[in-house]
């Protein structure tokens, strides 16, 4: 209610005697959408401070305000030197002005998104400024169209059969509610004109409250259960709501965003070790793959073009084993296959348990950091966290923002340019140079990165994955087999004037893969 005319009609008499006399000495803005305004007088400093950001549309009139010395703005020039002569409510309307002493006057209106501050020139009808540029129909505003007279008669209520909306539409949300919960809507028409002008009643009591719920917090005329604070005075509630709104709310909203991202990846780290320690295990305890090649090499005769599978007894285990073969593989080429995984497993054997002890490394400086950020409670104190203990950067944006996909291959964050523009900035701005750069050949289609911190070396089966996703991301994604080159990303620079996306590549290798998009196994949380 702090935007609603009732609350206006307390607020504007209580800023017509802080403000009246004050000579205003600067106008500015230091962030998008929010006007700030310094006034000297026998009072001292007195600030007006509109923040008129969607969807917080707050104004605060603070005694002091420390002003940036940098990104800051001056606005509004012809306002300096100007005396304000009055503060005024406009009847029946979210809006005020301020009437200055040359006969200037400043609109403040008030209508949530469209909320703008407009300045008119010796009183004429059309605005000689506005605040607020992209709101066109505010430059055409007749700031005298806007007061409306109300009849608040018992003949007029009853006219409108008791329309609550149509008698009086500044009620807002609030006292609306209230009327519901008090059965107005199944009424009949003297039941509603009571609780009508109980309404009207307490909306005459100068008593803010100020509450909270699921939408946040805010300002209420209305009696209230538990309330955070009730004032007597208007701008000490308006100045509140603002500090709890805006300042404390924007520092919460920052905080659990943060928290949440690294509980996100705590909870993907620790997905991640889950299924890493199983794999380990069965890597361990499960028969190596030569056994099975042995069995195939000395069967052969069992293999015939027309038989892709066939069962075969395993001398090692002494059991049946199951042998399937691809359309047109020969044995010799599996068993071949078989003994290259099993060169290969004490690799990845050992690649899994280097990645794990990362993970766990990982895993205990995501609760180190969650831990000091639980214990941070003001906005200076965060800054500086994010500073010196967030060492991955993509963190601290929005996903949103971030323009690349996350996936997840085997413990290594692999992640896909979103578009050409995308491509540009993930390589410019979130790439180390020893990370792996991925793309489909002679073909457009998006950059896909694999991140190297706390690696070596990329082992083939990341690698082979990375390719997939290259592949399935471009021009080559229907195709049986796509050519993929890779190389580290200090091999890959932007020539000055190319288009967006387009890169110059030295030192890359080739690998055929069939695409192949994300899947459950590297979808991140």
């Amino acid at each position: 209610m702090h935007l609603n005319y009732h609350f206006l009609k307390f607020l504007c008499p209580a800023l017509n005697q802080r403000f009246q006399g004050q000579k205003i000495v600067s106008c500015f803005s230091q962030s998008k959408d929010e006007l700030i305004i310094e006034t000297l007088g026998e009072k001292g400093e007195c600030w007006i401070r509109a923040h008129l950001k969607t969807p917080q549309i707050y104004l605060s009139f603070p005694d002091q305000f420390r002003r940036a010395k940098r990104n800051s703005i001056n606005l509004f020039p012809e306002l300096l030197e100007e005396t304000i002569l009055s503060c005024e409510v406009l009847d029946f309307e979210r809006s005020f002005i301020l009437n200055l002493t040359s006969g200037k006057l400043l609109l403040f209106k008030l209508h949530a998104n469209r909320s703008n501050v407009i300045y008119y020139e010796d009183q004429e009808e059309l605005p000689t400024k506005v605040f607020r540029n992209e709101i066109q129909e505010d430059k055409i505003l007749d700031w005298k169209s806007l007061p409306v007279h109300q009849d608040l008669s018992r003949s007029r209520f009853d006219e409108l059969n008791g329309n609550a909306s149509q008698f009086l539409p500044t009620l807002g949300k609030i006292a609306r509610a209230w009327l519901k919960e008090r059965g107005y809507p199944e009424a009949d028409l003297d039941k509603k004109w009571i609780l009508m002008e109980e309404i009207i009643d307490i909306l005459e009591a100068p008593l803010f409250a100020l509450v909270e719920n699921s939408d946040g917090v805010h300002l209420s005329l209305l009696p209230e259960e538990n309330p955070l604070y009730l004032y007597s005075d208007p701008i000490e509630a308006v100045n509140q709501l603002f500090y709890l709104a805006i300042v404390k709310g924007n520092f919460e909203k920052e905080k659990n965003e943060l928290l949440k991202k690294l509980n996100d990846q705590l909870k993907k780290t620790n997905s991640y070790l889950t299924k890493a320690s199983a794999k380990l295990d069965e890597l361990k305890n499960s028969p190596p793959p030569s056994q099975l090649a042995d069995v195939i090499m000395a069967n052969l005769h069992e293999f015939s073009s027309d038989k892709q599978e066939v069962e075969l007894m395993d001398f090692y285990s002494g059991k049946m084993v199951k042998v399937k073969l691809k359309p047109q593989q020969k044995p010799q080429d599996y068993a071949a296959q078989l003994y290259r995984k099993n060169k290969n497993r004490k690799l990845e054997w050992q690649q899994i348990e280097k990645t794990i002890k990362n993970k766990e490394a990982l895993k205990t400086e995501l609760l180190d950091q969650i831990s000091k950020l639980e214990q941070i409670h003001e906005f200076k104190g965060l800054k500086a966290f994010k500073k010196l203990d967030v060492p991955e950067k993509s963190l601290l944006k929005s996903t949103t923002s971030l323009p690349f996909k996350s996936f997840e291959v085997e413990g290594f964050p692999v992640w896909v340019g979103k578009s050409s523009k995308d491509n540009d900035e993930m390589l410019r701005g979130f790439v180390h140079k020893d990370d792996i750069w991925l793309h489909a050949r002679l073909v457009p289609g998006s950059h896909v990165v694999v991140k190297m911190k706390g690696h070596s070396a990329i082992p083939n089966g990341v690698l082979e994955r990375a390719a997939e996703l290259a592949a399935f991301y471009s021009k080559h994604k229907n195709e049986s087999l796509a050519p993929v080159i890779y190389t580290e990303a200090k091999y890959v620079r932007k020539v000055k004037g190319s288009p967006a996306g387009s890169v110059k590549v030295d030192r890359e290798k080739v690998i055929m893969v069939s695409p192949k998009g994300p899947d459950d196994e590297i979808s991140t949380p």
